[in-house]
């Protein structure tokens, strides 16, 4: 059986250093807003490249804070890609705002940059890009668009951990910018966590102070806040895992090469396609084929596990039921969203694993 995602390899290899280090928390007595969050912070501004990064909850409290502290309100409109997870859209709501989808680019699943502007009302406050799978979305003409109608960005940077566009790291474009360590993400915590970054010290510190009940010194309040903060056991967890992240971004992307070298001659098959000015770090391998779904149990009755990202585009779920959209509105959405599979690619699957994945799924189209 091969899973679609494994932990295994990650666990056997640093058991010990993660073992010691949550052993270290529990010992020190101090398990909120303490000395491994603050190392943690700036360790991650560090990798990132900005001057800010502020521990929160979970990666959708990550975008919704970062929304709030640019006063995006009921009165404003933002800007996201129509087949993005749905947590962008979330946040977007969760601030009151009102969510306006673009299609992405049929080749990259990015939000495609040239619709953006046909988008753009008096209402309009910020553009979310969201590097969808762990490619950068093309990041010099959205900054040019913002600039030109004087715009916010914010990156939902949860899939792109050390991904670059033109050198520059994704999560360091934008005006501040949301990040996801869900387990799942390639840089991953043991259970919720998230972080938002900014260059911009004057939202650095609404960040600070939203998250901690709307305080920056205990019992003074300064403004009306939530509680979501990066505990300190998440914080020490992944301050190990910085360290490995860039060997396992390099698995990655040799993983993807070899599937690359075994799925592009087959026509009935699309590898990713990969922007030339973009470092895709591949939190998800996706190919986009024919009889999606009869390949994903002919697979699982192989023993090979997939997923989908994502069956149900945001604007089609129950939830969003009353913005009224129909199918057929987002055409390109949909083509993706019934095309799309997921294979499995994490640090750990082995050269002949993937030989027996691609091999199948040839065997598949040639039957």
């Amino acid at each position: 059986m091969i899973p679609f995602i494994s932990f295994n390899t990650q666990l056997e290899t640093h058991s010990e250093e993660l073992i010691l280090a949550v052993e270290s928390v529990i010992k020190s007595k101090w398990y909120v807003l303490g000395k491994n969050l603050t190392e943690f912070e700036k360790n991650y501004a560090k990798l990132n490249c900005t001057k800010f990064a502020v521990g929160v909850g979970s990666g959708l409290d990550a975008l919704i804070i970062s929304l709030k502290a640019l006063k995006i309100t009921k009165e404003d409109e933002v800007i996201v890609a129509s087949n993005s997870y749905i947590a962008s859209w979330l946040s977007i709501t969760n601030v009151g705002a009102t969510i306006i989808p673009v299609e992405p680019d049929p080749q990259t699943f990015n939000l495609d940059a040239n619709k953006i502007e046909e988008k753009i009302t008096n209402k309009t406050k910020a553009i979310m890009p969201v590097h969808l799978y762990g490619q950068p979305c093309e990041m010099d003409k959205i900054m040019g668009i913002a600039k030109k109608h004087n715009l916010y960005v914010v990156e939902d940077n949860a899939q792109s951990h050390l991904a670059k566009y033109n050198n520059q790291i994704t999560g360091s474009f934008g005006d501040i910018n949301a990040t996801s360590f869900y387990p799942t993400k390639n840089i991953g915590a043991f259970g919720e966590a998230g972080c938002i970054t900014t260059m911009n010290k004057k939202l650095s510190d609404y960040v600070i102070k939203y998250r901690n009940y709307g305080s920056s010194e205990k019992y003074f309040c300064d403004i009306i806040g939530s509680n979501s903060r990066l505990d300190e056991l998440q914080a020490a967890i992944l301050n190990i895992k910085l360290k490995y992240i860039e060997k396992w971004t390099l698995e990655r992307q040799r993983l993807a090469k070899k599937y690359d070298q075994l799925l592009s001659k087959n026509y009935r098959i699309t590898v990713p396609y990969i922007d030339p000015r973009a470092q895709h770090v591949y939190h998800l391998y996706v190919i986009k084929v024919d009889k999606r779904d009869q390949l994903q149990q002919f697979l699982k009755e192989k023993g090979i596990g997939t997923a989908i990202h994502y069956p149900i585009p945001p604007y089609l779920q129950k939830a969003y039921v009353h913005l009224g959209y129909n199918k057929g509105d987002f055409p390109i959405t949909e083509r993706l969203a019934e095309t799309s599979l997921s294979l499995p690619l994490y640090p750990g699957l082995n050269t002949e694993s993937v030989n027996y994945i691609c091999n199948s799924i040839n065997e598949f189209y040639k039957n």
